[in-house]
């Protein structure tokens, strides 16, 4: 008989292992981002997501582990920037990279109406631009902006008369931008997948592109798909199970029918479950499912926060604050207060002053207003704010 999960369960289960329940030791970031990644949309927001999850994160934290290597900054999920452990990079590139052209076009939506009216693959012109990039980034760090333009310029020569016309004349994906250019930006992410381009910490505005492995200083190790898309898929079950391979499919940024890469190199190690319907997670886990408790305490999530990229959303927002919560644009923080998240918080910031603005969707107790605002005062030191100040409104 299939055992019957009750949402409590689940709850304190993910929030154990997101790292939400207990806060790891400052040195311990590697571990933390191992989990799941921790994705830094909108830029900055992934040190919020670890101070969530350590103690004594410094502003300069996450900065100083990419600068020694310890941590990566790549393309991944859904084509996002995530930060990942070096070690596990090839879970995080070769296990997200889509297995058919029609996978990989799902995971870089838009493409398509240019490499087809190109009259080539997407695999073709992914191969294209991987050679152009080898060279044109050799020995430097470009934003996306100048790797388009002199890549484009690089494939360019290598395409026929008609391609041609059709690379520089304008494209659908913003006014003024070549056919060309486009394509170099939307392969640069399966090039990020391919462990061939990473991020190199931010210069001002701009997030420079580099080559992996001068970036890293060493020749990578050709990573194994298969191994590395199965271990993507048991990190995805112990941090958002119980869950189903159409949610597992919206979470990698491919469409359900592509997702048999990877749930079916998991069979064995898996259990079915009754959470609302048919879901599975690993069967090594059921133990720490079922005597899973809910944790006290508050943790500021930030936007995009790993914890909330579930898609069985209803499981930790009410439906009728979901809107509010995912957004198109803009989505705000939330709060999270005894293991249940109970309001959202936004940020303004005017020279050394914090402002923090929570919309709750209830009464607060005396203690969770408490955490709450000593959190906020955590957060202005990691945001370079000498002062903070907090507003509540009822949502």
């Amino acid at each position: 008989m299939v055992e019957r999960i009750e949402r409590a369960s689940v709850v304190a289960y993910r929030l154990a292992s997101h790292g939400l329940s207990e806060r790891a030791a400052a040195d311990e970031v590697e571990a933390v981002a191992g989990r799941c990644g921790i994705q830094n949309t909108p830029p900055g927001s992934a040190l919020l997501a670890f101070h969530a999850r350590t103690s004594g994160i410094e502003p300069e934290s996450i900065d100083r582990a990419v600068e020694d290597r310890s941590l990566l900054l790549t393309w991944s999920m859904r084509g996002a920037p995530y930060y990942v452990p070096t070690v596990d990079v090839g879970v995080f590139t070769a296990g997200v990279l889509p297995t058919t052209e029609e996978a990989a076009r799902h995971f870089v939506l838009g493409v398509e109406q240019s490499v087809d009216r190109l009259g080539m693959s997407l695999g073709e012109a992914t191969d294209l631009v991987a050679a152009s990039t080898s060279v044109v980034l050799h020995g430097r760090a470009l934003a996306i902006d100048e790797l388009g333009e002199e890549v484009a310029r690089a494939v360019e020569a290598e395409l026929t008369g008609e391609q041609q016309e059709v690379w520089v004349s304008e494209g659908p994906h913003a006014k003024g931008q070549p056919v060309g250019e486009a394509v170099v930006h939307f392969c640069v992410r399966l090039l990020a997948l391919r462990g061939l381009v990473c991020f190199a910490p931010r210069s001002g505005n701009k997030a420079p592109f580099v080559l992996t492995e001068e970036w890293l200083g060493t020749r990578l190790e050709v990573a194994d798909p298969v191994a590395s898309r199965a271990e993507l898929l048991r990190r995805y079950l112990r941090a958002y199970g119980p869950s189903t391979p159409g949610e597992f499919a919206a979470w990698v940024g491919v469409q359900a029918g592509d997702v048999e890469p990877w749930w079916g190199l998991v069979d064995d190690e898996i259990a079915e479950v009754d959470f609302g319907g048919q879901k599975w997670m690993l069967a090594e886990e059921l133990g720490a499912l079922r005597s899973a408790s809910k944790p006290t305490g508050v943790r500021l999530l930030p936007p995009r926060d790993p914890y909330v990229q579930v898609r069985d959303r209803s499981t930790i927002v009410e439906e009728k604050y979901q809107r509010e919560v995912w957004k198109t644009v803009g989505d705000p923080g939330t709060v999270l207060v005894d293991g249940e998240i109970v309001g959202m918080w936004r940020p303004r910031k005017s020279g050394s002053k914090l402002h923090l603005r929570f919309a709750m969707f209830g009464s607060l107790t005396k203690r969770a207003r408490s955490g709450i605002e000593a959190e906020a005062e955590s957060i202005a030191t990691l945001r370079g704010a000498t002062r903070v100040t907090v507003e509540f409104e009822a949502s």
